[in-house]
């Protein structure tokens, strides 16, 4: 099916883009805030540092474990029906833990956030590929989304710092719901319904596997980014591992599985996916030193750490904004390919830079590159499956991002805190006290930290060899990023090449290769999510009356 025969959205969608842009704020603006308000609720509240991790850390661990079913089961009982349910749940769960009297209401309150955000991403991303069917207006449609979350990490802090100046530690939370509010009024007059007719029952033991295979896995690949090789991170991984494995094989038997492994037979999907995974490992690692390097090394406080983000959080927004306009031009292996590039000249700034300015300058550079793989490939991966499957497949992409960023943290970031603890081992002279030694040799912010009680001339002698080692391990990482970069760029401009912009006629006199929807291969993800090349132009205009129906 070719973009003359897709319906135009109209006004009522952009509308309703708007409402469906409001969870994305708040999801990024969440993180932001809980950070900033740590120390004081911790304070009121009597957390350890245990319960502390798991205030910050369970939310997230949530929001993973639950994508996988949450995206089928919005397939399932309808989109729009899922993203209520999540929206009413979220902005509870927000009352609960403003109020909360104790660390561990608090745990709670945030772990079923955390299940409800995980209904937010899927049905969000998914309503759009309802919403938009022409193939410039979703990437536009997606550009907005993703936007938004660059959008909640510049006011995050700034917001929260303005709530914690003026009321107390619970008022962040209650942040959330406004929106919720907003979305559960606005949602049923402007968002559509879609759901799957011919879906079964969900079944509830692929959950039970799907969440006994993320929670120990993402649980294990944090602790050993924190504590190396410790006998329980590690027996939690091969825990998780094992049930990914048996989680699988069940897939393969059911006749209507929770996760429909025929979308991994096309190229285009699978390439999108393993991109979006690489990105987030490797630039969400590099993101974190230059975070660390502001504070630790460059002296900033948290708020001038903040702005320093800034310039880079304003140009990822432009970047996602505008490289949905140039795909109506560039074909989108290029259009990816060449942001991508644009990240390596970022990263290889970064691999020189000695100073706060050349940190900020190359983040920045690094942003406006991220934005054709951050739009564009999140619409190829849901136009690229049938209709049917577009809440699985955004469940897909978003378990991608969470993935990537904590394996890269488990690997890039092992790397670079390796190449710090062996530069500095024998670097600390021999009139720095033990104790302070020793922190130095665990981290930055530990040389930081001990520093802050010795005398002016011992402080600047254990901290000119912290501030040169940590520097020596981020130009390493953000290296090692660059090379990995690069080589998805090139597999970007080999894989789509024969994608055409959007707008214009396939390769070959528009003759689309053959494939198959129901299998979940769609050859030219630029036809739209609803088309089925295989079937022809009748079978196609067939589908889009279906789906006009259904959303009705």
């Amino acid at each position: 099916m070719t973009d003359a025969v897709q319906p135009k959205a109209g006004r009522r969608e952009w509308v309703g883009l708007a409402v469906l842009a409001l969870p994305a704020i708040l999801v990024s603006l969440d993180i932001f805030v809980v950070l900033l308000a740590l120390p004081e609720l911790s304070a009121r509240l009597g957390a350890g540092s245990n319960q502390q991790l798991w205030i910050v850390d369970i939310y997230g661990f949530m929001v993973a474990g639950f994508l996988v079913t949450m995206g089928n089961l919005g397939d399932r009982i309808g989109r729009r029906k899922l993203l209520l349910i999540g929206a009413a749940a979220f902005g509870l769960a927000s009352i609960v833990a403003a109020y909360s009297t104790s660390a561990i209401s608090l745990i709670i309150a945030r772990a079923v956030l955390g299940i409800a955000g995980a209904t937010l991403g899927p049905s969000t991303l998914s309503l759009i590929s309802n919403m938009f069917r022409d193939d410039k207006q979703r990437a536009s449609a997606i550009g907005i989304w993703a936007g938004s979350f660059s959008l909640g990490a510049i006011i995050g802090p700034i917001v929260g710092g303005v709530m914690l100046e003026h009321f107390w530690w619970g008022s962040v939370f209650l942040l959330g719901v406004p929106p919720m509010v907003l979305l559960l009024v606005a949602g049923p007059m402007l968002l559509p319904e879609y759901r799957n007719e011919q879906a079964g029952r969900i079944d509830l033991t692929s959950v039970l596997l799907s969440l006994v295979a993320v929670l120990p896995f993402i649980y294990g690949v944090k602790e050993i980014a924190k504590q190396g090789f410790a006998p329980v991170p590690v027996v939690a991984l091969v825990v998780g591992l094992a049930m990914a494995v048996i989680f699988l094989r069940r897939q393969r038997a059911l006749a209507d599985p929770l996760l429909d492994l025929r979308l991994f037979t096309n190229k285009i999907f699978n390439t999108e996916l393993t991109s979006m995974l690489f990105y987030s490992a490797l630039t969400g690692t590099t993101m974190l030193f230059v975070a660390q390097y502001f504070q630790s090394v460059a002296g900033m406080t948290p708020l001038q750490a903040g702005l320093g983000l800034l310039p880079g959080l304003v140009l990822g927004i432009v970047s996602v904004t505008v490289g949905p306009q140039l795909a109506g031009k560039i074909r989108p292996g290029r259009l990816i390919a060449g942001g991508l590039l644009i990240v390596v000249a970022g990263l290889v700034v970064l691999t020189q830079a000695d100073s706060a300015a050349g940190m900020i300058i190359g983040y920045a550079i690094w942003c406006l590159g991220g934005g054709p793989l951050l739009t564009l490939g999140t619409g190829l991966v849901v136009g690229s499956v049938p209709p049917e499957k577009a809440g699985s497949a955004s469940s897909l992409s978003q378990i991608a991002n969470e993935f990537g960023y904590a394996i890269g943290i488990a690997t890039i970031g092992t790397i670079g805190a390796l190449v710090y603890r062996t530069q500095i081992a024998d670097a600390i002279p021999a009139s720095v006290p033990a104790a302070a030694a020793d922190a130095a040799r665990e981290s930055v912010a530990g040389a930081t930290a001990a520093a802050g009680g010795l005398p002016g001339q011992v402080a600047e002698t254990l901290l000119a060899p912290a501030r040169e080692a940590f520097s020596t391990g981020l130009h390493i990482v953000a290296a090692i990023s660059a090379l990995i970069v690069l080589g998805v760029a090139v597999l970007n401009a080999v894989v789509l090449r024969e994608l055409p912009a959007f707008g214009q006629p396939p390769a070959g006199g528009g003759e689309a290769p053959a494939g198959g929807a129901a299998a979940g291969e769609a050859s030219d993800p630029a036809a739209g999510p609803a088309a089925d090349p295989a079937a022809g132009p009748a079978a196609a205009d067939r589908e889009e009356v279906t789906v006009a129906a259904r959303e009705a």
